[in-house]
């Protein structure tokens, strides 16, 4: 897996592809690993100094670098010998080679997304030496991948009977299966196209979004970046496809793709207190490198030299510092407190628990996976892996500028256009004369309100709220003048913003409740008043209510997520 940020390297890459693209691309079956690794012997780890720990080309592997003194194998005076390790790391990105090495005994831990491994724990728990347990969570995704569209796919829910192309045992098979759970789809409703590549060659999702018959793929941003033209809409030219836009990027749905370690049992059962320097080591470098990256002004050699080196040790060249930095850009770093919350506390919405039942459900239905089967995490005792520590992890500040969110929805408003950019959106209904939302008769819908914001960080949630037109419509019949009518509409329309705001503070409230903290600049609150009834407009006007379900229908409040990367004011510096 090589999920290479946006630069140079990998657009020359897929730009070459091109030429190959008009043919259709190799596509593979996807079957389960048990049916991959048939045959591949299970050893017990061998004797090894240095001890080899694959990497992968990502922003999370930087921190790995930095632990190992900036280099491959581990360096005096950095965190991994301070905490008597040896190891070399060796940048392992195709994930099932990964796997042989781990069952051969050529090394203990696999390195991968929450997704891969739940793709292959089924077949590594057939032996018990080998069942993974998952050690430490390194980062989410927060802008390295991308689902691009073809004209028509306007939301998730227009995937529906759609063709998808995404790399087969890839990083993004979770990625898609939560975005089609989310927008009320499953993967049956879908066609997949598997491809063995992940980037770069004519056998990737990008070069097979250029065929007739794909709809959609999932792909990397630089791949992204070349097939919208420059991240805006495909024109056609330059290796663009026409019309193609990027339908949700990790910068919106930055809490799917999960970046981990997992270990071997029996070798963590051997070795226990080794892995977990091998954790604390982990945890040190990533502080460390995020603070040099804060730094970098005024330690610029120290700066230069990791730099440098990580980008000869992941992307082949020295030279590659910019496409290094991209890389570390899509990459939130979770820290000490991530694991904390990923792995302990079972509220966290995107806890590692509820993730792999979510996976592991989805990977059955797409046949990836036979059965459900239990992923082992280490119950590592956390206060012992602060030592060493100056914090506690990087907390999630507000990401939302909120007078330039306000600006945002209210032209939104004026142009009838907050639909644009929509990913989903449900309802919650109340009775007339209903002022207060009390947690207990919202529970489901508020629980998911959470889940969307959880896992979707980076989109702007509105709460709009619409009331009942009837009495409006009935001063209108008796002949009321204007300036009447006009008090009743602007009086429904703060009736209506009060009530989502009402909304909001309930559902920010019901999530404290549960140690759930959400950013409340994430949530914008619009009163449309009596502006867009259930039932539609009847020439300038809200139509009548014809039966008692329509007139309740329009004592709504309305939660609509949105993606808004295209309106950059609307994010403060992170």
């Amino acid at each position: 897996m090589s999920r290479i940020a946006t630069g140079f390297v990998s657009i020359c890459l897929f730009l070459a592809s091109l030429s190959q693209a008009l043919a259709a691309p190799g596509y593979v079956e996807s079957p389960p690993f048990a049916k991959v690794l048939a045959g591949v012997p299970v050893r017990d780890v061998q004797p090894q100094q240095p001890l080899r720990v694959p990497i992968i080309t990502w922003g999370g592997d930087i921190a790995s670098i930095h632990a190992n003194g900036d280099n491959r194998r581990t360096k005096a005076g950095s965190p991994f010998h301070a905490l008597g390790l040896d190891l070399e790391l060796v940048r392992k990105d195709v994930f099932s080679e990964q796997l042989k090495a781990y069952l051969d005994g050529s090394s203990p831990y696999l390195r991968g997304t929450l997704g891969m491994i739940n793709l292959a724990v089924e077949a590594l728990s057939r032996d018990p030496r080998t069942k993974p347990v998952v050690i430490y969570q390194m980062t989410w995704s927060a802008g390295g991948d991308a689902l691009v569209v073809k004209p028509g796919i306007h939301a998730a829910k227009d995937l529906r009977g759609k063709t998808i192309a995404l790399q087969a045992y890839g990083p993004h098979v979770d990625y898609l299966t939560k975005i089609l759970a989310d927008a009320g789809l499953s993967p049956g409703d879908v066609k997949l196209r598997w491809l063995p590549d992940l980037t770069g060659t004519e056998n990737s999702p990008a070069a097979a979004l250029q065929q007739g018959d794909i709809d959609a793929a999932l792909v990397i941003i630089p791949d992204a970046t070349v097939l919208t033209s420059g991240g805006t809409l495909g024109t056609g030219a330059e290796g663009s496809v026409k019309g193609a836009k990027i339908l949700l990027s990790t910068r919106t749905a930055n809490r799917i793709i999960a970046d981990v370690y997992a270990v071997r049992s029996d070798y963590l059962k051997q070795n226990r207190a080794q892995v977990q320097a091998f954790v604390q080591g982990l945890l040190q470098g990533q502080e460390r490198l995020q603070q040099l990256v804060r730094d970098k002004a005024s330690r610029t050699a120290e700066y230069r030299a990791l730099t440098t080196a990580a980008a000869e040790i992941l992307l082949d060249s020295p030279q590659a510092v910019a496409d290094l930095e991209g890389l570390y850009a899509d990459a939130e770093f979770v820290g000490w407190r991530g694991n904390l919350d990923f792995f302990t506390n079972p509220e966290f919405p995107r806890a590692i628990g509820r993730l792999t039942k979510e996976t592991q459900e989805a990977f059955i239905g797409l046949g990836l996976i036979g059965q459900r089967t239990p992923l082992a995490v280490a119950e590592w005792d956390y206060q012992q892996l602060r030592s060493g520590l100056k914090t506690e992890g990087t907390t999630q500040a507000s990401r939302f500028d909120q007078e330039q969110v306000a600006a945002v929805v209210a032209r939104k408003q004026r142009q009838d256009s907050l639909g644009e950019g929509e990913l989903f959106s449900f309802e919650i209904f109340f009775k007339p004369n209903q002022n207060q939302f009390a947690a207990d008769l919202y529970q489901e819908s508020f629980n998911k309100v959470i889940e969307y914001a959880s896992t979707y960080g980076g989109a702007l949630i509105t709460v709009e709220g619409h009331s009942d037109p009837l009495g409006y419509l009935q001063k209108l019949k008796e002949g009321q003048p204007p300036v009447v009518l006009g008090r009743i509409k602007q009086s429904a329309k703060n009736l209506s913003l009060s009530r989502a705001v009402a909304v909001r503070d309930s559902l920010i409230e019901f999530a404290q409740a549960k140690g759930i903290t959400l950013d409340s600049t994430q949530f914008a609150v619009v009163g449309h008043g009596i502006a867009k009834p259930k039932n539609g407009l009847c020439g300038a006007e809200p139509c009548a209510p014809k039966t008692e379900r329509e007139w309740h229908d329009n004592m709504r409040v309305e939660f609509r997520v949105l993606q808004v990367e295209a309106e950059s004011s609307v994010f403060k510096p992170l």
